[in-house]
């Protein structure tokens, strides 16, 4: 039976929707089957949405492989015409959740439907009914710690008086200046407390949401950029100069369609570098910009969301200021954002420790991706992302960033990274910018360079047009320890981002080639191949350096290293050239690394199939558990990875590049988001070993 724990608070607005988020995402940590449970689910009647947007946002988490359906108990009118019936009904379809997981984290109702005292006490007896223990929910928004502590002994009181018990307090929007005080004052009798600080942008709305509010209409720009979160309002009832005066990043600015001057003056300030960037303009009063200033705008190709709405100024500030935002699974910056804030101010590991979830020894995907970020975020690396005007890069920076993991540095015009970002509604201001052609920066690159390359030629003009291109900028800043490591590819070759490192950079004194290696994460292990990217045919002496490097790699990220050195004969039943070769690289790594567990050569099967090694090679301590495999050439390597990746739905995290003294890493053109902020945080990983 799964370990649970029931998510509820006492009153609206506490945000459990960010702790329930922030609860799953930890025992993904820990465990292989994650499932969410939501007793009571609720339509938005408001959008006419008939799913509930919590159950929504915790069902789409990468960790949850159970539907929406599947997940949800009764709705209020059931709740409302048979309350025993209805309870039966959650306690059967809690079981069959928790019957297909290993832990489920259940998140009580929303007190849109009855009063807050008696929908606490209804949740107080689903828990009990449910045999789960309560995480209690506190609203601390404007809220002493005395005020706290009373509300916290009242619904233990409440919990005991139905036979359920209490697990643990998070008093969530707190003060950010009291939330040690708070966290120390609600840690009663063994109960573990915590305090989260408030987080405007959890609770702002969205552009989108705004323009619902006003009953508006998107009039130009893109609609993508609905979805970005709203921090305030400016009224734009004054002359242009004091409006541009009254900018702050996010705003909505609120204007009469009548007054073209300030719909210009607020563009302008928009993609301006000196100017804050704003999230949207409204135009009020039913009034049209006039003609000649929409021929304007359509040769600007606004980008920036302009929503028109027939009510008065008056009337549209007060149904915009009403609206409150909410936490969903459209909500990215949101979701990291709360992510991080759960992180960084609840002990994870006490938390799980106090519901006794034990660690699976299974790891999956996305328990190796937790893995890579946690521990880049142990000890934060600067990294710098030659391609800084890419959209992708852009928003995997924002994640990253978001997230703590890493300081990043984005070459490209700074002007153009700016604007490009404005229209993709991200934010990447924590980020350095930096123009491969700045002045300072070229001409001590550049001499640098010329200093490292006089011998092959190049001189120190000829280092200057050198140096600008953003792949060798980039590798300049890593060699001279500006930065810690390199990401590049999305947009150029492998040979682009390579070349410029072992020109500069180059390989570590032991090793002669650079090589690289894929994580390929299974359904329930990870594997390393090497190499599948870098070179095509390497020698007997290069392949032992692969090996050796891969399995510090696999240790490096926690996976044991047991070399399957691969041929297409196992052992001594087959010969030629091809098996030669591995046969002699295995001896080398015998020779170097003799602490290493090393098999070769070995079939694939022989490698990872217990009974197949039981019948080929019976006394092998790495033949059937192999976990590093050392591929004979590049066809052999790349075929077999993205067959496996394909076949088996692997999720392959890489190349990961070996033998460089400074972490540089190459990304595929095709890179997603996602793949950049693991290869980022893997860099990050590997600066930490390597300083």
């Amino acid at each position: 039976m799964a370990r649970s724990v029931y998510v509820a608070g006492v009153e609206a607005f506490t945000g459990k929707s960010a702790v329930a988020l922030g609860v799953l995402e930890q025992l993904s940590r820990r465990v292989a089957r994650v499932a969410v449970f939501r007793p009571v689910v609720r339509a938005e009647a408001s959008t006419g949405d008939v799913h509930d947007y919590v159950l929504d946002l915790l069902v789409s988490h990468d960790a949850v492989s159970l539907t929406y359906d599947e997940c949800a108990g009764v709705s209020y009118d059931e709740v409302h015409a048979d309350p025993d019936g209805a309870m039966d009904r959650i306690v059967a379809r809690y079981h069959e959740v928790a019957e297909q997981s290993d832990a489920v984290v259940i998140v009580g109702s929303d007190y849109t439907d009855v009063g807050a005292p008696a929908e606490f006490s209804f949740n107080a007896r689903v828990a009990a009914n449910l045999g789960v223990p309560v995480l209690l929910v506190l609203n601390g928004q404007g809220r002493g710690v005395d005020q706290l502590c009373t509300a916290a002994a009242m619904a233990q009181s409440e919990l005991a008086a139905h036979h359920a018990t209490l697990f643990a307090v998070i008093a969530n929007r707190v003060d950010p200046a009291a939330t040690d005080r708070t966290a120390a004052a609600l840690r009663r009798d063994g109960v573990p407390a915590f305090a989260l600080p408030e987080q405007p942008l959890l609770s702002a709305p969205s552009v989108g949401d705004l323009m619902a509010a006003c009953n508006g209409r998107l009039v130009r720009g893109d609609e993508s950029q609905l979805a970005r979160e709203v921090p305030g309002l400016v009224v734009a009832a004054m002359t242009l100069p004091n409006v541009l005066d009254r900018l702050f990043d996010g705003a909505l600015v609120v204007t009469p369609g009548d007054r073209p001057e300030v719909v210009l003056g607020v563009l302008t300030a928009h993609q301006s570098a000196s100017f804050p960037q704003i999230s949207g303009i409204v135009l009020n009063g039913g009034i049209d910009l006039p003609e000649q200033v929409g021929r304007l705008l359509d040769g600007l190709e606004v980008a920036l969301p302009m929503i028109a709405t027939d009510l008065g100024t008056h009337a549209t500030s007060t149904a915009l200021t009403n609206r409150r935002g909410r936490l969903d699974k459209d909500s990215p910056r949101k979701i990291a954002t709360a992510l991080t804030l759960f992180a960084e101010n609840v002990d994870g590991e006490e938390l799980l420790n106090g519901l006794e979830v034990a660690r699976t020894s299974v790891v999956t995907p996305l328990m190796f991706e937790h893995r890579v970020l946690d521990e880049a975020i142990a000890d934060r690396r600067h990294i710098v992302l030659p391609e800084g005007e890419d959209e992708r890069i852009l928003r995997a920076a924002d994640i990253l960033l978001r997230r703590n993991v890493a300081d990043l540095t984005l070459l490209g015009d700074p002007m153009i990274v700016r604007a490009k970002a404005a229209n993709l509604g991200i934010d990447v201001s924590a980020a350095g910018l930096l123009s491969p052609y700045d002045e300072e920066m070229r001409e001590r690159f550049a001499r640098e360079y010329h200093l490292r390359r006089s011998h092959k030629g190049i001189d120190l003009e000829a280092a200057r047009d050198i140096v600008v291109d953003v792949s060798y900028f980039g590798t300049m800043m890593v060699e001279l320890g500006l930065a810690d490591g390199m990401v590049s590819g999305a947009v150029h070759t492998t040979a682009h981002t390579i070349r410029p490192a072992l020109e500069v950079i180059r390989t570590v004194p032991e090793v002669s080639v650079v090589s690289s290696v894929f994580f390929m994460c299974l359904r329930d292990q990870v594997l390393v191949y090497g190499d599948c990217a870098v070179n095509p045919d390497p020698t007997a002496t290069q392949l032992a350096d692969i090996a050796i490097a891969s399995a510090r790699t696999a240790a490096a990220f926690g996976v044991e290293p047991r070399i399957a050195m691969l041929s297409y004969s196992t052992g001594t039943s087959g010969s030629g050239t091809d098996v030669e070769k591995v046969t002699e690289a295995t001896a080398y790594v015998r020779e170097r690394a003799p602490d290493l567990l090393v098999e070769g050569p070995i079939q694939y099967d022989a490698a990872i199939d217990a009974a197949v090694a039981r019948t080929k090679l019976p006394d092998s301590a790495v033949a059937g558990r192999a976990t590093v495999f050392v591929f004979p050439d590049l066809n052999t390597g790349n075929n077999t990875y993205k067959a496996v990746q394909r076949s088996a739905g692997a999720l392959a995290v890489g190349p990961v590049l070996q033998g460089l003294r400074k972490p540089v890493n190459d990304l595929s053109r095709g890179a997603l988001v996602r793949d950049i902020v693991n290869t980022v945080a893997i860099t990050a990983i590997q600066a930490q070993a390597q300083s």
